[in-house]
């Protein structure tokens, strides 16, 4: 069934008929299943507001979450959401022509971030956390206008590999994008089943669909950004070392509360010697014991 091209979702129409892409596109969605039932993101009959920049990941998402849905593997309604920020020379026809053709049901919304980024933020300095800010609140403002109850991100793999190392070098705090997060308001969830896909995957998936990327040219114009930098490390050690990224993303999933030095995590200070505190900590799970 997976494989028959007469039972498929618009969005893989005309898939390339290879041997390499299908093992592509099946570990995609194998990997987008793996999180969304690892951090048990589906809520039956509820509706998610699938934010589609233009760029590799949003498509990549935006196809798997079809597809599953298409097979009846995702009890849960979609709705496609572009946010045009106003950057000049954007290209607002490209995303509504392409999702009406593929008969996705979408919103476009304008609100011109662009100007207030531009205004608010120094020469030189970044946009990123501001655009960032302006973009996140639209969305939950969206989701709850057409009655969504997540706000569903195209962030993959690397992407909170990158954030957990700039949170390491820049910030002095372990943490990262969460897959799945309630927002401060505490009426959305806010959900990233790409946690588990590469992002060459992504690339190559969306090159091979020949998807009509738009670049970013906001933050993309932008030199010398620490993810940036982050992301040159990355590479490096993933060219020194196949498959480091993975092992480093499932460490990510592999915390020892008592082997690090937040006390907040971990009772320290009420930690004992003896046969009697042994015998209490045999009830404790074995993250919290120390064991390895």
């Amino acid at each position: 069934m997976f494989d028959d091209q007469d039972e498929i979702h618009p969005l893989l129409a005309g898939a390339p008929q290879t041997t390499e892409f299908r093992k592509l596109r099946k570990r995609i969605v194998r990997e987008v299943r793996e999180a969304i039932e690892t951090y048990g993101m589906i809520e039956r009959g509820a509706r998610w507001l699938v934010c589609l920049s233009g760029g590799k990941d949003s498509y990549t998402l935006l196809a798997v979450l079809h597809e599953l849905k298409w097979r009846g593997l995702l009890p849960v309604d979609l709705l496609a959401c572009n946010l045009d920020q106003g950057q000049p020379g954007f290209p607002a026809t490209v995303l509504p022509e392409f999702l009406s053709r593929m008969g996705v049901p979408h919103r476009i919304e304008y609100q011109d971030t662009y100007s207030i980024v531009m205004d608010k933020i120094p020469q030189g300095r970044t946009y990123c956390a501001l655009c960032s800010r302006l973009r996140r609140g639209n969305l939950y403002r969206i989701a709850r206008e057409e009655g969504c109850s997540a706000v569903v991100l195209g962030h993959h793999r690397d992407d909170i590999l990158e954030t957990f190392f700039m949170n390491l070098f820049h910030g002095g705090r372990l943490a990262t994008m969460p897959p799945k997060l309630v927002n401060e308001d505490g009426d959305l969830f806010v959900y990233r089943p790409l946690a588990f896909v590469a992002e060459a995957d992504c690339e190559k998936f969306a090159r091979d669909m020949a998807y009509p990327i738009i670049p970013c040219d906001l933050c993309g114009s932008q030199e010398g950004l620490q993810r940036q930098q982050v992301k040159q490390i990355l590479d490096g050690w993933e060219a020194r070392s196949p498959g480091r990224r993975q092992v480093m993303f499932r460490a990510l999933m592999n915390a020892r509360p008592s082997h690090l030095l937040d006390p907040g995590l971990f009772d320290f200070v009420g930690l004992a010697t003896g046969p009697r505190a042994a015998e209490e900590r045999q009830d404790e799970p074995p993250q919290l014991r120390g064991e390895t």
